[in-house]
């Protein structure tokens, strides 16, 4: 038996479609991983290649967040037409199975390492159930060892993609991270993490964490630094701005070889940081902590959700000012966006101020709801122009022009973003 694991690629025009940086999907090689070894798989990333829907296989495999969701309906119809049984997961399918069935032969809810091989078992059998939803929350000693062989021959920027927690103990209005996952903080054994990385170094010594916060728990995340010391890795991950108030952590990680943390800032107002429920974050302590995390080799690409209630024109030329006083090394500015199953979307529903349910355009960079400090049109304005300003020549300079150890990733990065703006400002003005 043959499986295709599919994810769907970006639209082009679009920031995220326009980017040449790509990684590969974990949550599909976590799936190979407790695949049966009597089935053979293959992976097609679309953003790397075309898809052949006449390939050999007996079962295709989608995953797709929400602004993938109506590229993968295609997907599923075309192999569907050719007679192939489709499945899908991720976030979209597990927040609205119901219209995901529409287009698939069945749906995994939630996390599938424990419902997946339940599946295929049903598909062998010729009894496919149409819905399938985990009986617990993974044990977090069993998570397999990704299947990183999929990934061989796509192109891609590392593979060195791993987990090694599950769940935020925050639950922020406008994140789906606690909907999938839950806010119960889970974490895998550190000897395991450490035994898996002493494999991955073998092929790349860049590595990145795609745990939503790797620092919520010092008590595992401190024995985890210290034992990558000396590894040689650079790596990546996420964490909290207050992560910046642990020195002794903070230390730990940069010795370890930590050279950059995606980071939420979200807003620079305090009352829509509390109505956000970003508990942590002290607008007025930015600076000081993101000076911090420079002193100790760790460049921040940050992140600003834009659009929130309070939120006015003035609002974007703040943040640029502050990102470049803040020296910032690279930053995303979302623009909010009422994800299915998030808190933030059953808010604004209940207002009436949702505008558009069209999954296309739920990709951070277009407005959904009607803001209330603006214009929607001001809020669209408003993001280009954030976007086009942060990543122009002069506010590179301003922000990455003194040598750090960062720039080694953040100098790319910056040039990354900057050609898939350009880009997607072309397709706009066409």
């Amino acid at each position: 038996m043959k499986i295709l694991f599919v994810a769907p690629g970006w639209p082009r025009g679009r920031l995220w479609g326009e980017l040449g940086f790509k990684f590969p999907s974990l949550a599909l090689a976590a799936l190979a991983a407790v695949t049966p070894p009597e089935w053979d798989a293959a992976l097609c990333d679309e953003s790397r290649e075309t898809i052949d829907f006449n390939a050999p296989c007996d079962l295709v495999a989608i995953t797709a967040m929400t602004p993938q969701a109506p590229r993968a309906y295609e997907i599923a119809a075309g192999f569907r037409a050719r007679g192939k049984t489709v499945v899908m997961g991720g976030f979209h399918a597990s927040n609205l199975p119901d219209e995901a069935l529409g287009h698939v032969d069945a749906v995994v809810v939630g996390e599938g390492e424990l419902s997946w091989p339940l599946l295929l078992a049903d598909f062998q059998a010729g009894r496919l159930q149409r819905l399938y939803r985990s009986p617990g929350l993974l044990p977090m000693a069993s998570i397999p060892v990704a299947r990183r062989e999929i990934f061989a021959g796509k192109g891609y920027l590392l593979t060195n993609t791993l987990q090694t927690t599950r769940g935020c103990p925050f639950d922020c209005e406008f994140c789906s991270v606690t909907a999938f996952y839950g806010r119960k903080y889970r974490e895998r054994p550190v000897e395991a993490v450490l035994a898996e990385l002493e494999t991955l170094r073998k092929a790349n010594s860049f590595a990145f964490f795609v745990d939503d916060n790797l620092v919520a728990d010092r008590r595992y995340a401190l024995p985890l630094f210290r034992g990558m010391k000396g590894m040689g890795f650079k790596w990546l991950s996420h964490a909290p701005i207050d992560f910046a108030g642990d020195e002794e952590l903070m230390r730990a990680a940069g010795e370890s070889g930590c050279i950059g943390m995606f980071v939420g800032f979200e807003s620079l107002d305090q009352e829509a940081l509390a109505a956000m429920g970003k508990v942590t974050n002290s607008s007025s302590a930015f600076l000081d902590q993101a000076r911090k995390f420079r002193d100790h080799g760790i460049g921040i690409l940050g992140s600003f959700v834009l659009g929130y209630d309070g939120d006015t024109p003035d609002s974007f030329g703040r943040i640029l000012r502050f990102c470049e006083e803040a020296r910032i090394e690279a930053a995303i500015f979302p623009i909010l966006t009422p994800y299915p199953g998030t808190a933030v979307r059953r808010r604004l529903e209940a207002e009436g101020r949702i505008t558009s349910n069209d999954w296309r355009d739920y990709d951070m960079g277009h407005v959904t709801f009607r803001p209330t400090g603006m214009t929607a049109r001001e809020l669209q304005d408003g993001h280009d122009w954030l976007n086009r300003s942060f990543y122009s020549f002069g506010s590179m300079w301003r922000r990455i022009g003194k040598l750090h150890r960062s720039v080694q990733v953040f100098g790319p990065m910056n040039l990354g973003f900057r050609s898939a703006i350009r880009k997607s400002d072309k397709t706009k003005a066409s």
